[in-house]
């Protein structure tokens, strides 16, 4: 799948090549485009099946707390809770095991591609294959906690889940921030734009559902 990718972005750049406008960094925002709209129909499945989960927590801790001494009665009527709104529990994890390795390969594709040797510029990036230090790893730390940001306002999280999404809205941002000072510049560039595409995706999809949403309560 890494050579699969490695052919994609070839492709991409000879496409700028055409167009008068020859730029590795130009490729990168179009691969970034095309992954998030080939995924868009993964990631609104996952959104919707997680948003569905969250409508039943009331419900399903309701059951909990009735059958807290009855395991077996506890699953049965979790099932049929699940069954009777047409939830799938898993359904918001399929999305994401089949995005991991789609997205481990296109990593290793670019961090091949995007070597010093490309001597490849990109606005005040002199080099594509080298690291930038400054400018890319922040946009890159900033993006992540937006994105983060408005994912989480798309959803209800109580409890330990909470405090645990709150503590990775800051940490993670950091540690991307910090790790793409390590990384080629191309791909830095790449998990910006991809943070950005995202961000503008969730704010689409939690749009959607709420306007679903509203449509369904004033039937």
């Amino acid at each position: 799948m890494t050579n699969f990718f490695l052919s994609i972005i070839d492709g991409l750049y000879a496409f700028t090549v055409s167009i008068g406008i020859p730029s590795h960094g130009l490729a990168i925002i179009l691969i970034s485009i095309i992954v998030k709209v080939v995924m868009f129909p993964l990631t609104r499945m996952q959104a919707k099946s997680m948003k569905a989960m969250q409508e039943l927590q009331p419900k399903i801790d309701k059951i909990k707390k009735q059958y807290s001494n009855d395991k077996e009665k506890l699953n049965v009527e979790t099932a049929k809770l699940y069954q009777e709104n047409k939830v799938n529990p898993m359904a918001s994890c399929l999305p994401l095991l089949l995005q991991f390795p789609i997205i481990i390969a296109l990593f290793s594709a670019m961090r091949a591609y995007f070597v010093p040797e490309l001597n490849a510029g990109f606005f005040w990036i002199p080099n594509l294959g080298e690291p930038d230090l400054w400018i890319l790893p922040i946009l890159a730390g900033l993006s992540t906690f937006v994105q983060q940001k408005v994912t989480m306002a798309g959803q209800t999280q109580t409890g330990s889940q909470a405090s645990q999404q709150k503590t990775m809205l800051y940490i993670m941002p950091v540690f991307m921030a910090w790790i793409s000072r390590s990384f080629p510049a191309g791909l830095a560039l790449y998990w910006f734009m991809y943070n950005v595409i995202s961000t503008i995706e969730q704010l689409f999809i939690q749009g959607k559902l709420k306007w679903k949403r509203g449509e369904e309560t004033a039937k």
